[in-house]
């Protein structure tokens, strides 16, 4: 995971590089720069989304709130096909699934302005505040015997006293064990670059790189076999898209100019 994480990095971070630098930003620039985003992250231990809202403070800084959520995976997680034909995949030992929710607050400081469309302004960011994991049961269908030939299938929580893979005809039903939820609080913290390649002054298109940590008050149960933890650091590329607020034209405001505006622009 890491290493993929590293090559699509690159890859973004490579982009905006590919569009000319040389023309002149003719266009009536906001002076306030207010920004409301979006977010699709990549993480080292899982994928999530994220809203963030900033408001600047000076020239080179803004001070935003942001929620996330996303999935949270033990590093010891292996998927297994069952030996069974047509049946599906599945991660032998694990106890629970997990996601996380967190908002905090965080600071951005702009490090190299864009001046040019089809330039990149390079920024630094971090974040911090509470964080809640909720986790519930993984229930497995598992093959029973009843007879000499015949056999059942029975939803069961895994238990590495009893069972083997060999057992496991796959995952049971995503929502079975939904009423067994599960919450526990902790503290995030993260900090990394934002690199923004818009071309346009009034659209948001940038690529996040950078680490972070979630920090529980005690360890989540994610696996049977393997020692859980409390305490999980990891690395994060995301690509995040919104707008600059405009507070003298609010119809440009609207979340839906993100993808209409080039089009828009077309027809004249």
């Amino acid at each position: 995971m890491k290493k993929l994480l590293i090559k699509i990095t690159l890859f973004l971070i490579a982009v905006p590089s590919l569009y000319g630098q040389g023309e002149l930003n003719e266009q009536q620039r906001i002076f306030f720069r207010n920004e409301r985003s979006f977010a699709v992250m990549l993480n080292s231990d899982g994928i999530g989304v994220g809203y963030r809202d900033a408001r600047r403070l000076n020239y080179l800084n803004k001070r935003f709130y942001e929620i996330e959520a996303a999935t949270l995976k033990h590093p010891k997680e292996y998927k297994l096909s069952s030996i069974y034909p047509q049946a599906g995949s599945f991660v032998f030992g694990k106890l629970n699934s997990v996601i996380y929710i967190r908002g905090g607050l965080g600071q951005q400081h702009e490090l190299f302005p864009k001046a040019d469309l089809g330039g990149v302004a390079v920024r630094f960011i971090y974040s911090g505040g509470p964080v809640f994991a909720l986790y519930k049961p993984i229930y497995y269908s598992i093959i029973r015997p009843i007879s000499i030939d015949q056999a059942v299938l029975r939803e069961e929580k895994f238990d590495v006293q009893i069972h083997d893979p060999t057992m496991i005809y796959g995952r049971a039903s995503f929502f079975k064990g939904l009423n067994e939820i599960k919450m526990l609080p902790g503290l995030y913290a993260r900090s990394g670059f934002n690199f923004e390649y818009s071309k346009e002054d009034k659209i948001i298109h940038a690529v996040e790189v950078g680490a972070q940590v979630n920090a529980f008050i005690k360890k989540i149960p994610i696996m049977e076999t393997t020692q859980n933890k409390s305490i999980f650091f990891s690395f994060f590329v995301s690509y995040r898209f919104g707008i600059v607020v405009d507070p003298l034209n609010p119809e440009s405001n609207k979340l839906s100019n993100i993808f209409g505006r080039k089009r828009s622009a077309a027809l004249y």
